[in-house]
């Protein structure tokens, strides 16, 4: 059964008056694959645009077991004990097989999920890479326009590839999770070279010694790293949910670079550059629509992948075919 749409000023309204029922169905909207509901999706954030103001944006990655959930509920009361409004999307892994996702973030944040300062929405990755689900970016705004001004993006947690969600924040965290056998050459490529920040967590009882040389490692190794286009550096920080030790320090570190980045005006620059990605993501995202809900389109593509399978066709000369194909449909 299809889910309900509603009128476009249900949506309007409900956001604005910071209604989380309607909060989470616009959400569902956005996410939305039908093209009813992709319009009416776009034109509501359109119209909430005006009703957006200043927030922080951070995203949360980690390997699996370094304790992101946990993470996130205790330091999520942190952020609302600083007097803000805190929005949490996390991002669930689906099934390559039967599409589905357990979506079970919620239940392990208990707590936070019951805080009327809070707001928690799971959603499924579905075929987007890059550990986020394919209409991050529109929560995100669906968020700040009922009055979160502070978002906070969970990755799937999987691997060296969740590197899309820096393209969506302000602040980028890697969680790291001590006695894991990251070592020094383990750690200077691809995904730790774009943090901007590294919280090595349960740092507590037997985990200290362990806790102590990943931060010591770390702290090493950010003198190989590059310097980053924004003149921040990175700092390494131990947190435990248990004692809550390195929380507050955690939120100075964030107060600080987003002083910092405004300062220098690159905060505002990353922003932009944020639009400017989006952009192209939802170009892209277009056009695979069209040629997905294109009949002859479809039809054609169908016949280029057997030929190419029997190798009676490279794939340049498929996609090149296509292309031409979808050009003279536009």
């Amino acid at each position: 059964m299809s889910k309900k749409v509603f009128p476009l000023a249900y949506y309007y309204d409900g956001i604005l008056s910071k209604n989380r029922i309607v909060l989470a169905q616009a959400i569902s909207l956005a996410e939305s694959n039908l093209p009813e509901d992709q319009t009416l999706s776009s034109t509501l954030i359109t119209k909430l645009l005006p009703h957006i103001k200043s927030s922080f944006r951070l995203g949360i990655t980690g390997v699996p077991g370094v304790g992101k959930s946990s993470f996130i509920e205790a330091f999520g009361q942190t952020i609302i004990d600083a007097g803000h409004q805190v929005a949490v999307l996390t991002i669930d892994p689906s099934s390559q097989l039967t599409k589905g996702s357990i979506l079970g973030d919620k239940t392990r944040m208990e707590t936070l999920s019951k805080n009327k300062s809070a707001f928690i929405r799971p959603s499924a990755s579905g075929n987007k890479l890059g550990g986020v689900a394919h209409k991050t970016r529109e929560a995100i705004l669906l968020c700040e326009a009922a009055g979160f001004d502070f978002v906070l993006v969970e990755t799937v947690g999987i691997g060296q590839s969740e590197t899309l969600v820096k393209s969506m924040v302000d602040f980028f965290m890697l969680l790291i999770l001590p006695g894991a056998g990251d070592d020094l050459q383990g750690i200077k490529k691809g995904i730790m070279e774009m943090a901007d920040g590294f919280v090595v967590t349960k740092a507590d009882n037997d985990n200290q010694t362990k806790a102590n040389k990943a931060q010591a490692d770390l702290q090493h190794a950010l003198h190989l790293f590059p310097a980053q286009a924004n003149d921040w550096i990175p700092k390494v920080i131990q947190t435990s949910v248990i004692t809550k030790k390195g929380l507050h320090d955690v939120w100075e570190m964030l107060a600080t670079f987003k002083n910092h980045q405004t300062i220098n005006g690159y905060f505002e620059h990353n922003r932009q550059q944020q639009q400017i990605a989006w952009m192209q993501e939802y170009f892209q995202f277009l056009i695979e629509s069209k040629i997905a809900n294109d009949v002859t389109l479809k039809e054609k593509e169908m016949g280029l992948k057997k030929s190419v399978a029997a190798h009676e066709l490279t794939p340049i000369a498929a996609a090149t075919e296509l292309f031409q194909l979808f050009l003279n449909k536009k």
